[in-house]
């Protein structure tokens, strides 16, 4: 009993708990030394193994290539052109100093890691909820310029690791910054600071002045965003950041960031050597891959990708000799077109301006004010309102109440009818009183809501106006609005690209078209055959039918500075604008080269395709009606017309003015008189 009272004393059992402590502990310390001592060793073993393995030589791919609708070779995404190498002592401090500040301000005190930067950008991204901050340093960009590709996989993750302890191991960081400004992408073909230099500001790199190495330094972050040709503002904003930071980690003073603030930067004129055809397709398919769907521009532009597009060579050279050939005769005058299979939503041909060499600015995403084009949106809500061919509404000098205040549209040179008008004839006609006074009499959100549904994107607000264009929109909006409704009311989102492999054949992108109905196909239709009598002798747009005399649609439009025409066959949609880039109005006789130009393509595009009409859906019943009275239509009455509608909607009394002599039911005309009609509506 002694002994265990003993044994159990709190003396005892402290010092027994104490030692067991010490003897734990003293098997932990050896465990974490043999551990750090194997895991340094084999680091250790890791660091000679990468110092003594070569690296690889860089991958080098061939400029990235187009192929066109049929799979035809289209031409190079760039020139080759081979790069201006400098040495790092060529290199003003100013660009060294802007680069480091722009992408990695520990370069010279890091490994090729930043776990600073990591966290930094880890917080930034969660705070954010998606990605807006990368960790990269200099070393890593190189690593993955020279010898990887862009894709977000673990497995290119984990090879860029590697390659960057590599790069750190064979090479000086001098070494590696000058390999890095020597490869590294500034946006429009240039790759590396020699070449960049030449191109924005035609300098030597050793010339550039504090606010130029500060701009160059922040293009390539995002070489379309930030390049001063396409986004001046917001490369002048980068620009300023960048010395901000300078000041900020003391490489240069404050004074001296305030002093290249002021500078004015002169760019130096766009050198463009001769490359293939469709250029401003060519910068919409880059702008494309880049803001859509994540590619990195570099990778585009040189990854030896194989991009296959939706444009129609022979389509596409018909428009730009159209184009020019009415164009290039007036100083200063600009036009865009934009052609489009209306059945898959797929580009076939754009111009963006008469000279692409000049100007690289692409007016088929102008916003202008499309005028009596946008109509057409108006009217198809009417349609699905109550409205009908027939619909009439009286032609004359109107006042509108709008929210207490007088609103007072007036047709071109003052021209009314001064009776009641059909929805054809206004649509004819283009009169602005009918269009007003439909969209006063269906809800002003009806059309805002049918030109979202169209495709439409850009800004519009209730108000009377609206009826008349007078919101910008741009030539593409306006192509995918009408080819939504030349396709019987299925809308296709427009897109230039079917797919894209990368240099060995694997899929980068692979675009998937996602048709929705927006409208029915008898509404649509309806439109459509109203539509076809802009073209017809009388119509705003009767010049076209001197040109082009398939079945067609469309809608002209003409403002103070904008000439516009947006139609259709059943199987092509185009939209042509015309105007000038700055506050210049455009004269009458101007703006109708819109239709020469449309008339013009249209022609040459479809000289291999079949002839057609456009199908009659379900859901369309034909009538003949009297031109004067609205009712069916009789023997005795003299003006009559085969007319379209709606099931349900037409017209069922027979025209009491014009009864057959026998009193009977009047017989419709025969069915070879409907034909002779429908051809002479042609």
């Amino acid at each position: 009993m002694g002994d265990n009272k003993a044994a159990t004393h709190p003396h005892t059992l402290n010092q027994f708990f104490l030692w067991r402590l010490v003897r734990r502990t003293r098997q932990v310390m050896r465990l974490l030394f043999f551990s750090l001592l194997i895991s340094s060793l084999a680091f250790i073993i890791l660091l000679l193994y990468l110092k003594a393995r070569p690296l690889p030589s860089p991958e080098v791919y061939n400029i990235s290539t187009l192929y066109d609708d049929e799979g035809n070779y289209l031409g190079q995404l760039d020139h080759n052109e081979p790069r201006d190498p400098v040495h790092l002592n060529e290199v003003p401090k100013a660009l060294i100093n802007a680069t480091l500040a722009a992408e990695d301000k520990n370069f010279y005190s890091h490994h090729g890691f930043s776990l600073s930067g990591i966290a930094r950008a880890t917080l930034a991204n969660i705070k954010a909820g998606h990605v807006v901050q990368g960790a990269s340093t200099i070393t890593q960009q190189l690593a993955r310029n020279l010898y990887l590709t862009h894709d977000r996989t673990w497995t290119r993750k984990l090879k860029e690791a590697i390659l960057t302890a590599q790069l750190e191991l064979h090479f000086s960081k001098d070494e590696i910054l000058e390999m890095y400004l020597n490869e590294i992408y500034y946006g429009h073909g240039a790759y590396g600071i020699g070449q960049a230099a030449k191109y924005y500001f035609n300098k030597k790199v050793q010339d550039l002045n504090l606010a130029e190495c500060a701009l160059l330094a922040g293009i390539p972050r995002g070489p379309y965003l930030y390049s001063p040709y396409h986004h001046l503002g917001r490369a002048i904003a980068r620009e300023h950041h960048i010395l901000d930071l300078m000041a900020k980690n003391r490489m240069i003073t404050a004074e001296a960031a305030r002093e290249a603030k002021k500078q004015t930067l002169t760019f130096a004129p766009r050198t463009h050597p001769k490359q293939m055809k469709a250029e401003y397709f060519r910068d919409y398919i880059v702008q494309t891959l880049v803001t859509r769907y994540g590619l990195d521009e570099a990778t585009v532009r040189h990854g030896g990708l194989k991009i296959y597009t939706t444009l129609n060579a022979q389509m596409q050279q018909a428009a730009e000799q159209s184009v020019s050939r009415y164009t290039k005769k007036v100083d200063g005058l600009q036009s865009a077109l934009i052609s489009v299979d209306p059945h898959t939503g797929e580009i076939k041909a754009m111009v963006g301006g008469k000279d692409y060499s000049s100007s690289q600015f692409n007016r088929a995403f102008a916003r202008r004010q499309p005028g009596s084009s946008f109509k057409p949106i108006l009217y198809l809500s009417a349609l699905e309102n109550g409205f009908t061919p027939l619909t009439r509404i009286m032609s004359k000098p109107t006042a509108f109440l709008f929210h207490g205040q007088e609103y007072r549209p007036s047709n071109f040179r003052g021209h009314y009818a001064n009776r009641p008008i059909t929805l054809r004839e206004a649509i004819a006609r283009s009169d602005n009183i009918y269009a007003v006074s439909t969209l006063m009499k269906i809800g002003l959100q009806k059309e805002i809501d049918m030109a979202r549904r169209l495709g439409i994107r850009a800004t519009l607000k209730p108000t009377p106006s609206l009826a008349l264009g007078s919101y910008a929109v741009t030539p593409f909006e306006m192509a995918e609005a009408y080819a939504t409704i030349a396709s019987g009311g299925i809308h296709h989102p427009l897109t230039g690209i079917k797919k894209v492999l990368d240099p060995f054949g694997r899929p980068l992108v692979q675009e998937e078209s996602k048709p929705v109905r927006v409208a029915s196909p008898a509404h649509a239709f309806v439109l459509t055959k109203l539509m076809e009598s802009v073209f017809s002798p009388g119509g705003t747009g009767g010049r076209v039918h001197q040109i082009f005399s398939r079945a067609a649609a469309g809608k002209t439009g003409t403002t103070d500075w904008d000439g516009w025409l947006s139609g259709f066959t059943p199987d092509l949609e185009t939209t042509v604008w015309v105007g000038y880039d700055h506050d210049k109005e455009l004269p009458h006789d101007q703006a109708h080269l819109s239709q020469y130009i449309w008339a013009d393509y249209m022609k040459q595009a479809t000289r291999f395709q079949p002839a057609k009409i456009f199908p009659i859906p379900q859901g369309v019943t034909s009538v003949y009606v009297d031109l004067d009275t609205g009712y069916v239509a009789t023997p005795e009455c003299r003006h009559t017309r085969l007319e379209y509608f709606v099931k349900g909607t037409e017209p069922t009394e027979v025209c009491p003015v014009h009864r057959t002599k026998t009193g009977s039911s009047p017989e419709q005309p025969s069915l070879l008189k409907r034909v002779l009609d429908w051809l002479k509506s042609f």
